[in-house]
Formats: structure tokens, sequence, C-alpha cells
């Protein structure tokens, strides 16, 4: 049986492999020639003058090598407070990590978390404050908390008269849109707004479909203003230059992320833990695979990891992403069925975090009732076409298609 299905898996993915040969390959820029919205000063400083600012910011809101933050301070704008998503400000905190308020040691600013007690600026807390600015790598998934953190930056400018500028940057999965459109009954901060798992819009494209389509509470809308990208188009394969988590550190893990993130509501480890995380996939009652890992607890990255300190058998996918995944375009949903199909016998396979993150029930129950994938994927496609149209209005560069 383990040979048999380890064939399968080789057979697979040579098939797919193949079929790539029949897809148009998409551009790997000129990084140089991209400007992201933080770098274009001249587009945003003059709005700034004068007032009382604050930023939502992390380790990836830079200018080159300098921070927002520091440039900001530096020019002597009225900079008064900071505002920072999950994990931190400097990005050290790991998954799902409660972030305390703190103070920036090189600015004295102080720095508001909003992935902590409040996960939406308080009216208290935007006092005197004139403008917003946001300025956050994105990486393309429904789940990955800093749109939802968005959202309620967005909500709270609109409810308090506060214009909001976005900064915006590439989507480094921004060249392709697949998966379930979540059902609103399954809202959560990893999944607030009725979008596919992968949605293919940069962050100041995704702030105006908030915006244009009144998904903020009592559809109120915010005054908004995107710097966009300059020389980006949704054919191109963006390379962040700063991890923008920390179990995100690899262009692999981050096309990975999309397809493997649904192993978080399941008993099988995504390699948190390990120097490869969001690369592998693996479990101790896996028969098949060629790859072993043990996950550790590494501090401000995963602390007590899933199947710690326990041998997990399964795959390493990294060289499959490196050279092939970008030209798929899809979410990679044969790993999770096959995996599923061979450990079966455990009625925990699925946890109550699965729903949340596939953004209804009915990606578990198909699984559960053996349907393939082709079966799977034309299921979703009346809500993605829906969702293509809508997509179109808000878009701010050259598409995909």
């Amino acid at each position: 049986m383990k040979k048999y299905t380890l064939l399968l898996f080789s057979i697979y993915l040579t098939l797919q492999l193949f079929a790539q040969n029949n897809q148009d390959f998409i551009i790997t820029p000129n990084q140089k020639d991209i400007k992201v919205g933080a770098e274009r000063t001249a587009l945003y400083f003059p709005l700034l003058k004068d007032k009382y600012i604050a930023v939502v910011a992390n380790q990836t809101s830079k200018l080159g090598n300098t921070h927002l933050v520091d440039t900001l301070f530096n020019s002597g704008m009225r900079l008064i407070k900071i505002f920072c998503p999950e994990h931190g400000f400097r990005g050290k905190a790991g998954a799902g990590e409660y972030v305390n308020d703190n103070v920036d040691l090189k600015t004295g600013l102080p720095i508001f978390s909003l992935y902590g007690r409040n996960r939406k600026p308080r009216a208290s807390d935007l006092k005197e404050i004139q403008v917003i600015i946001f300025d956050i790598q994105d990486v393309g998934a429904r789940f990955y908390t800093y749109i939802s953190t968005l959202h309620y930056v967005m909500e709270a400018c609109a409810e308090n008269n506060i214009e909001l500028i976005v900064l915006d940057r590439p989507n480094p999965n921004g060249f392709y849109v697949d998966g379930p459109v979540l059902d609103m009954k399954y809202k959560s901060f990893v999944g607030m707004h009725p979008v596919p798992l992968v949605h293919g819009l940069t962050i100041g494209e995704y702030a105006q479909m908030i915006n244009g389509e009144k998904w903020l509470a009592g559809k109120v809308q915010c005054k908004l203003k995107v710097v966009p990208v300059e020389n980006y188009n949704h054919k191109m394969l963006y390379k962040l230059p700063v991890k923008p988590s920390p179990n995100l550190s690899t262009m692999s893990a981050i096309y990975l992320y999309p397809s493997l993130c649904l192993f978080e509501g399941t008993i099988v480890s995504v390699g948190r833990g390990t120097d490869k995380p969001f690369q592998m996939f693996g479990h101790p009652d896996l028969l098949i695979g060629d790859y072993k890992f043990k996950p550790r607890s590494i501090s401000g990255v995963s602390a007590n990891p899933k199947l710690q300190g326990k041998l997990c058998t399964g795959f390493d996918l990294t060289e499959f992403s490196d050279g092939y995944f970008p030209n798929y375009k899809k979410i990679y949903l044969f790993w999770l069925i096959e995996t599923y199909k061979e450990l079966k016998d455990r009625p925990d396979f699925f946890n109550n975090f699965f729903d949340k993150l596939a953004g209804n029930s009915t990606l578990r129950k198909q699984i559960l009732n053996g349907l393939s994938e082709e079966e799977i994927r034309k299921s979703w496609q009346p809500d993605l076409i829906k969702f293509k149209k809508i997509r179109k209005k808000y878009l701010l560069y050259p598409d995909f298609e």
C-alpha cells in the first residue's frame, strides 16, 4: 500500500508538471523596476503636511532599507502613534501569539497592538489623529490576518472621520484566484469577507473592494486613498524582500501557504517548529512519504508546535514549489485528500479550526464523502465566477487573464 500510494503521488505530480507546458508562464520582474507605494513619497507626503499621523505597520513597512516609521519621523512629519497587527511591530511574535502594547525604542512612539486586547483601534486611541497610513505586506490568502486588521482599521477610520492612506505592495500570490468563497456563516478573524481562499488582489485593491462592496459594519465607507505600485501587474512573480511573518520565511513557503494552511485544521503538521515551515507536511502515523522531521519549539517562531518532539513522516515540497508551483496557478488539494485517505481511521483528523480556514463546512464534508479534487473544484466555480466579476471592478494593475 505504501509503495502504491507513493507511486500515485509521483504520477500525479509528474502529470501536473507536464501540463505546465500548455500554460502561459508568468513573468519574473526586475525588482529594481518596481516601486512600492511607500517609495512613492511624492504622491503621499503632500497629503500629510501639518496633519497628526498614525501608521499601521510591521517589519515589512520599508522604503528600501529604511523603515517607514523612521522615514516619516526623520522627515519632520507629525507622526504620533503606531498600530501593529499579528506578529507585532517587529514581526517577532509567533502565529496567534498575544501582542502587547509597547513603545518603539528608536523613536519613542507608543505602539498600540491590534492583535491583543483589541483588534480594532478604539476611539480613545484615535484622538488627535487626522490620517492613518496602512503599509503592510500581504500574501494574498484569505486566512492571512493582515486583511482582517485592514478591515477594522478602515471601520475605525469611517466611524471617526479619519482619512486612510494605503501604501500598496505587490501580492506574491496575485497571479491567480482559487478556492471556495467564504460562507459568511463562518466569518472569523481568519476570514471576514465573501472572497475565495486566494483572492488575487493587492492590499490596496482589497481595501477598495471592502469599501466599494460596503463590507464594513453598518455599510459605512472610509475616506480611502491608495498609493499604487509602479510597474507591477498580476502576471508577475514578485519576490518579497522581507519575510511577512515568522513562519513564511521563503518564497517556497509563501507559494505553498494557501494549499498547506488547510492542514492547520487537521492533525497533520506543516513543519512549524522546523527550518522549513509551510514547505512540508507529515504525521507520525503517515506511512507514505520519504521525508522525516521532528517539530521543536523555536522562540519567536513556533512555541509548542503541533506534534512537538514526535518523528513525522511526510513530504518536503520545497523543490516542487521552487520549480513548478507558480505556473500551476491553483490550490493543491491532492495532498490533503490523499493524506486524509491514509489517516481516515483517525476520527480526530479534522478539528474545529478547519471549517474557519476553508470558509465553510462543505469542503470537510466533501473530503469525508470521498469526492475527487475535480468534483470539489467544480463545486467552487459558480461562486468563483461571481467573485471574479466583482474583483475586476477594483483592479489597479493589468490582470493575469
